[in-house]
C-alpha cells in the first residue's frame, strides 16, 4: 500500500480502504484459483495494482466515462482503476469463467459499484465504450483490430477515444505499424521502482 499512497496522495478514505481490502481477497482466492503467480502475491500492490494505476497518470478519466477492460484476467488493471475512478463505469471480460469468479469475488469484497465482469471473448463484445484498457492481452495489431468495433465516436475526456495497454519488453515491431499515432511512455516516467523499468504504456487513439 505505500507505494500507492506515494503516489496518489489525494485517495479518500474510501479508496484506501478498498485498496487495503485487496490484499486479503486475492490471498485467499489465489489460494484456490491461480490468477495471480503464487511467487508474486507479495508483490501484489507494486507489480499488479500500482502497474495498473499507471494509466491514472496519463489520463484522469472523467465521471460518466465508459471503460472496458479487455483480458481481464484476475482484474487488472480494471478493478484498481475502478477504485481510482468511482464516477466511471467499468465492463471487465475475460474468457476464462474461473478468472472471472474471482473477479467477482474482488468487487464483491470491496464494494466497487461502478464495475461489473462477465465470462466473454472480445470477439463477441459488442458494447461501445470511450476507452479499452488491457494488460499484456495480446500483440498490438491484433488488439487493435479486435477492439476498434468498441470504440464510441462520442468524446469526453482529454484525450480522445481509444485503446490504453501496459506491456512489457520489446514492443518496437507492435508499435511499428501506429507509429504516426500511438503514444509510448516508460512507465519509469511516473514510477521509480526498478520492476518498471522495462514496461510501457502504449495509447493508441481510435
Amino acid at each position: 500500500m505505500e507505494a500507492i499512497l506515494k503516489y496518489f496522495p489525494n485517495l479518500t478514505e474510501t479508496q484506501k480502504e478498498q485498496l487495503a481490502a485487496l490484499d486479503s481477497v486475492y490471498r485467499e482466492w489465489n489460494s484456490k484459483i491461480n490468477v495471480i503467480s503464487r511467487k508474486d502475491i507479495d508483490n501484489l500492490y507494486e507489480h499488479h495494482v500500482l502497474h495498473s494505476l499507471a494509466i491514472a497518470e496519463l489520463i484522469r478519466f472523467k465521471p460518466g466515462t465508459t471503460i472496458l477492460d479487455l483480458g481481464t484476467g484476475g482484474g487488472f488493471p480494471g478493478i484498481p482503476l475502478a477504485i481510482m475512478f468511482p464516477e466511471s463505469r467499468f465492463r471487465l471480460i475475460d474468457g476464462t469463467g474461473k478468472k472471472i469468479l474471482v473477479v467477482n469475488e474482488v468487487i464483491k469484497a470491496t464494494g466497487l459499484k461502478n464495475c461489473q465482469a462477465e465470462q466473454m471473448r472480445g470477439e463477441a463484445e459488442t458494447g461501445r465504450f470511450d476507452f479499452v484498457v488491457s494488460r499484456a492481452v495480446m500483440r498490438l495489431p491484433e488488439l487493435v483490430r479486435l477492439v476498434k468495433k468498441n470504440i464510441s465516436k462520442k468524446q469526453g475526456n482529454a484525450l480522445p477515444n481509444g485503446l490504453i495497454c501496459l506491456k512489457g519488453g520489446d514492443i518496437q515491431d507492435e508499435v511499428r505499424p501506429y507509429k504516426h499515432i500511438a503514444e509510448v511512455t516508460p512507465i519509469s516516467n511516473w514510477f521509480a521502482e526498478k520492476w518498471f523499468a522495462d514496461k510501457n504504456l502504449i495509447y493508441v487513439p481510435l
